[in-house]
């Protein structure tokens, strides 16, 4: 019987509802990882650092698809729990036809200030050269991810988790393949990698729109947009965590990349890119979770269940102490095969990644709790809470990390810097938990 919003949920149920959600931001960060695979090992190292030199600005472009996705999916869920599905669904409709046009205006821009942008952020002439391709390439891409993203949210609030999966399997799969005929085959370099990409993100975003235009069984359809400004200011009030997140993580990439650039140079960039890759796949499984279980809180804080949402928080803390302790260890043990994944044919670059690695692998026993209480905090529509854990976890406290750390440290202080942003975090968001605890009433 499939699970539906409304149930009750035990700590099974919350798992086996948000388990595709996980599952899916786990394969979309696995493909990624392939992508680099191919780049790294076909193309050489100077095409895999200048990918990762851009990525942080592709990462911005697109997040407005997180911010309405997060943020409409918050909005949405209140509505359903207050039995307002017809208001829900015009809602629904307004944000998937924003997002579409917005990703057209933000792809454009973007083409044109590629380049410029790689050459701001201290990019060589070589890499400004490879940065722009891979860039403008993508820019074909960007409405679509953006909708991908939206629909990742948007998937499981529909009472359609697996929906969302299948598409990202599909959509990962198929960049898979190109990657290798492109890269691999075809030696089409960094340019190919960027095509593939932008194949498989069409994939991810115009499938699940095509389900959503049709008569589904769902409980969402595109159909006549509500188009209420107030309900959209809401939408990106209550997603701004989100943008506030993706945007600054990409800004405090991009901080990283100079810094590396200063102390190491290429070899620095490279092994950051590594660090990022794991990272992007240990970190999906508490987004998945998140994400998940967002409409889970929604709908339970619009129908007023307080001891519904208690459960599901507790139960929650439970599962992401868990599975952290966990992702620690596996950090820890497998810093050594997945550097050689990439860098074996370089034996100093190898043996700098896995002295990075085993420092950055306690970014995983700490990073669960910001990124779910800040989600937690989105589903209850409490956009400013979620926002300042989202700000203070990576403007403050890892951007001002990474300055100041390597200054007593060394470059070991780049590497620290993201532990101690995680653990400062971690602090904030219980304390957030607690103060905020009566208000809810979870």
């Amino acid at each position: 019987m499939p699970i539906q919003l409304s149930d009750h949920f035990t700590t099974g149920k919350l798992l086996k509802f948000s388990m595709p959600s996980i599952l899916m931001m786990v394969f979309t960060s696995i493909y990624g990882v392939v992508d680099g695979f191919f780049v790294s090992n076909y193309a050489g190292k100077a095409a895999f650092a200048a990918v990762n030199f851009i990525m942080p600005f592709l990462m911005i472009v697109g997040e407005l698809g997180f911010m309405v996705g997060a943020g409409g999916c918050a909005l949405i869920g209140l509505k359903l729990g207050e039995g307002r599905k017809d208001e829900a669904n015009g809602i629904f409709s307004m944000l998937v036809y924003f997002t579409i046009f917005s990703g057209i205006i933000i792809a454009i821009i973007g083409f044109f200030t590629a380049g410029p942008v790689a050459m701001l952020l201290g990019a060589d002439e070589e890499m400004v050269s490879l940065c722009k391709i891979y860039a403008q390439i993508g820019m074909a891409g960007l409405p679509a991810v953006m909708l991908q993203f939206e629909f990742h949210s948007f998937c499981p609030l529909a009472e359609k988790p697996k929906l969302g999966l299948y598409v990202t399997l599909a959509a990962g799969i198929m960049n898979m393949i190109l990657d290798w005929l492109f890269v691999g085959v075809f030696r089409w370099g960094i340019a190919g990698a960027s095509w593939a990409t932008v194949a498989s993100q069409f994939v991810g975003g115009v499938v699940p729109l095509v389900f959503f235009l049709r008569k589904n069984d769902s409980l969402l359809m595109i159909g006549k947009p509500l188009y209420k400004l107030s309900y959209l200011g809401r939408t990106l009030f209550n997603g701004l965590s989100e943008f506030v997140s993706g945007i600054s993580m990409s800004l405090v990439g991009m901080v990283f990349n100079s810094q590396l650039m200063r102390f190491l140079g290429e070899d620095g960039v490279a092994a950051y890119g590594i660090l990022m890759y794991v990272n992007f796949i240990f970190i999906a499984v508490f987004i998945g979770y998140a994400v998940g279980t967002a409409p889970v809180v929604s709908y339970h804080y619009g129908a007023g269940n307080k001891a519904e949402l208690h459960g599901i928080l507790v139960k929650s803390i439970r599962i992401i102490t868990i599975t952290a302790i966990i992702m620690l260890l596996c950090g820890e043990l497998l810093a050594k095969p997945l550097s050689g994944l990439f860098v074996s044919y370089d034996a100093e670059l190898m043996d700098l990644t896995i002295h990075a690695f085993r420092i950055f692998s306690f970014v995983f026993l700490f990073a669960a709790i910001p990124i779910y209480g800040s989600s937690f905090f989105t589903a209850l529509n409490d956009g400013l809470t979620s926002a300042a854990i989202s700000f203070l976890r990576t403007v403050v406290f890892e951007l001002g990390a990474v300055i100041l750390l390597p200054m007593i440290m060394g470059v070991d202080g780049i590497w620290y810097s993201c532990v101690f942003a995680e653990i400062v975090a971690a602090a904030l968001t219980v304390f957030f938990w607690i103060i905020k605890r009566k208000k809810f009433g979870y």
